[in-house]
């Protein structure tokens, strides 16, 4: 059984489906809430405003608001290293209790400069097509209008629909389709393997 940390506990999320969205490059959450000082540098970073403060002062990501362009301004102001660019090779630790783990961390993000890195975030957008206006032969095309990597495109049908078709490859999650959608029918949701990583 995966270990459960005191947030998820706190939260009765025992299996750690309902991990806040936390800023670019955060670090897995069972770190995260170790190394986050809560100094609330990255939310005073952030131009957008997209970064909140959160349950437990912890910053959070506010996709309502809009979406993320990746500026790298809350990693760049992150002293506590709970914001960092790690390598696309290497195995984190697996669990927070040892001293070892925060050195082995540290370790691999020194390793990061050296290497390529891994996304931002594991975060990808979904639409549900039941809800979606466009799928009930209303125009609109907000969503893909709204996404700079045209992840989303629309294929016409008969009947004056125009169905969304989302490229998860090419989707940063970003947020920027689910502020725009009139009926929120744009969700988003963590796809990494390792529930941890948001």
């Amino acid at each position: 059984m995966a270990e459960i940390t005191r947030m998820q506990f706190l939260r009765g999320d025992l299996k750690g489906d309902k991990i806040p969205f936390r800023p670019p490059w955060a670090i897995p959450e069972q770190y995260f809430v170790d190394f986050c000082t809560r100094c609330d540098q990255c939310i005073e970073a952030c131009f957008d405003e997209l970064i909140i403060r959160g349950r437990g002062g912890y910053p959070q990501m506010d996709f309502n608001r809009g979406g993320c362009d990746f500026c790298e301004d809350c990693l760049n102001v992150c002293d506590a290293g709970a914001l960092k660019k790690l390598p696309l090779s290497g195995d984190l630790p697996a669990n927070n209790n040892n001293s070892n783990n925060r050195e082995a961390l540290s370790e691999s993000a020194d390793e990061a400069r050296s290497e390529s890195f891994l996304p931002p975030w594991h975060i990808k957008a979904s639409i549900d097509l039941n809800n979606c206006l466009s799928m009930n032969a209303t125009i609109c095309r907000s969503c893909g209008e709204s996404c700079d990597d045209e992840a989303i495109k629309f294929n016409l049908k008969l009947g004056g629909i125009a169905e969304p078709v989302l490229n998860t490859e090419t989707c940063t999650g970003c947020g920027a389709c689910l502020s725009v959608c009139p009926v929120q029918a744009v969700k988003l949701n963590n796809v990494s393997i390792n529930k941890a990583v948001a």
